[in-house]
């Protein structure tokens, strides 16, 4: 397979499911900043989700850029995070409907946490391949770098969410969206 086929795919599938996201958004009981008001938490779960999602996207399409060849492994770990991603306007509607519940809220940390796990592994596939472009190769471990980082916050968010404060893994979601995307890596 070719690699532009492959990100074709990609977008065509997070576009879907980003599209999914806000119909899965609770509609307000009244039709007033009362109603709108009392569904903060489904409307910061939503932001939440659709900004990761586009950040997703946005470093998918930085780190392709230059790739040169891709890999069976490459297509199948691809797979698997759409089918990770595929899942995230479900859980993050569980989660917006029951924002304090630690299960809702762990359910959503396994599903991100999937699928920063399938990034890397796919990153991992995309380094065997491209082993003889140093300047992709050198792009490629850095951003590998910034993700195990950005995974080891989700996962003490997780476990804060787990035994102390169930809404934690999605600060740490934030967290990560702010630092390790967009702060971080104008630094390196």
């Amino acid at each position: 397979m070719v690699k532009e086929r492959l990100v074709a795919f990609f977008d065509a599938v997070l576009a879907i499911i980003m599209t999914i996201l806000v119909l899965e958004l609770e509609k307000p009981s009244e039709i007033s900043l009362k109603g709108f008001l009392a569904l903060k938490e489904n409307f910061f779960a939503y932001v939440l989700s659709f900004f990761w999602l586009g950040t997703m996207w946005v470093n998918h399409h930085n780190e392709w850029m230059g790739i040169e060849k891709i890999s069976v492994k490459t297509v199948w770990t691809t797979m698997l995070t759409l089918f990770f991603s595929s899942l995230f306007p479900y859980s993050t509607s569980i989660v917006s409907k029951n924002f304090y519940n630690t299960t809702a809220q762990l359910f959503y940390g396994v599903i991100i946490i999937a699928i920063t796990i399938t990034v890397i592994v796919t990153a991992n596939t995309l380094i065997e391949v491209n082993k003889m472009n140093k300047y992709i190769l050198e792009r490629l471990k850095k951003r590998n770098l910034l993700l195990k980082y950005d995974l080891i916050i989700k996962i003490v968010a997780f476990l804060i969410s787990a035994f102390f404060y169930p809404p934690a893994i999605m600060i740490g979601l934030f967290i990560t969206l702010i630092f390790v995307v967009l702060v971080i890596p104008k630094k390196i």
